[in-house]
């Protein structure tokens, strides 16, 4: 099924969060899914993410050689990368057990790149050329070990992506607010008014 790659997509703040929550509702196993089952996708979400991501790329654009060639290593950074930083969130702190496979995909994500990253105002390197999806996603896991950043990573208690937190006083609680936020106002807006009608139909 074709996915609409909408800015809701990439509310979680990085390319690499925003890749690992291409997987929809982790935990529960009754709705649960794959966007990246069909791989096509990974073309098009990272050609959307060249334009969400733009600013973190130093608008540098996202290439994709196969996607089925590369999804075994995009697949491998995304839960791997899943798995160490909401395990980060849950413990408060990163498991060093965690951090071989994540280092090991991140690794293997940069094999074969020819390119250089760093640079001041370059992050991703010389945005007059494309950069190799994989490449850019490495490096945007790899970014997360910044204390600063793990100390600002959320898990959204409505739909479980992982976000970084960057407002002011660290208050986010949603991952985006005018779609997760307001779905749990209506809840609870749903819930309090069928305790009130069943209060008045016992009384």
């Amino acid at each position: 099924m074709t996915v609409a790659w909408t800015p809701h997509r990439f509310t979680g703040g990085l390319l690499a969060l925003d890749t690992a929550n291409t997987v929809v509702l982790r935990g529960d196993p009754q709705r649960t899914f794959d966007r990246f089952d069909d791989q096509v996708e990974i073309a098009r979400f990272a050609d959307a993410a060249s334009g969400f991501r733009a600013a973190e790329l130093g608008d540098r654009r996202l290439a994709v050689s196969s996607p089925a060639a590369i999804a075994p290593v995009v697949l491998s950074i995304r839960e791997a990368t899943d798995r160490l930083f909401r395990g980060a969130v849950s413990k408060g702190a990163l498991a060093t057990a965690d951090l071989p496979d994540f280092l090991r995909a991140c690794a293997e994500g940069l094999a074969g790149s020819r390119t250089e990253i760093g640079v001041p105002g370059k992050p991703f390197g010389n945005p007059s050329t494309p950069i190799a999806f994989e490449a850019a996603l490495a490096v945007s896991a790899l970014s997360l070990l910044r204390d600063d950043t793990i100390a600002r990573l959320r898990i959204c208690p409505n739909c479980t992506w992982l976000f970084v937190d960057r407002s002011r006083n660290s208050s986010r609680l949603w991952c985006d607010m005018s779609v997760c936020g307001n779905r749990q106002k209506a809840s609870r807006h749903y819930r309090r008014r069928r305790l009130a009608a069943h209060e008045v139909k016992d009384a």
